[in-house]
């Protein structure tokens, strides 16, 4: 289908990550932290497998960023007063960044320790 427009869903999604971009702190360090993995592993030529593992953790982590912030962004609109169960439904959202964050720490440092290894002998 030649010169159709992209699905409006599309435009949405975008203007849902430029939102997460422009609004979430939290969301950028990872992105800066994603720059500095993809940097390192162009430059240790790490392999097509380890490529898949560092971008399957690397979109885990971004993914799980962007539903806490907007669980967190629906909690605020639904029950803007300070609620205990807010508050749970809010540090479960953060504790499953925090999850994915270490297991993408784990899988970096499997990927990135033999390179550094073999780079000290």
């Amino acid at each position: 289908m030649k010169g159709k427009k992209p699905s409006i869903g599309f435009k949405y999604a975008w203007s849902g990550i430029y939102f997460v971009i422009k609004e979430e702190r939290n969301f950028r360090i990872h992105l800066f932290i994603t720059s500095l993995v993809v940097f390192t592993g162009i430059m240790l030529k790490v392999s097509r497998f380890e490529w898949l593992a560092l971008l399957l953790v690397i979109g885990l982590v971004l993914v799980a960023e962007t539903v806490n912030s907007a669980i967190e962004r629906l909690i605020d609109y639904v029950k803007p007063d300070i609620h205990p169960m807010a508050k749970k439904i809010k540090d479960l959202a953060a504790g499953a960044v925090l999850i994915a964050a270490i297991i993408s720490v784990f899988v970096g440092l499997i990927v990135f320790i033999p390179y550094v290894c073999e780079l000290w002998q």
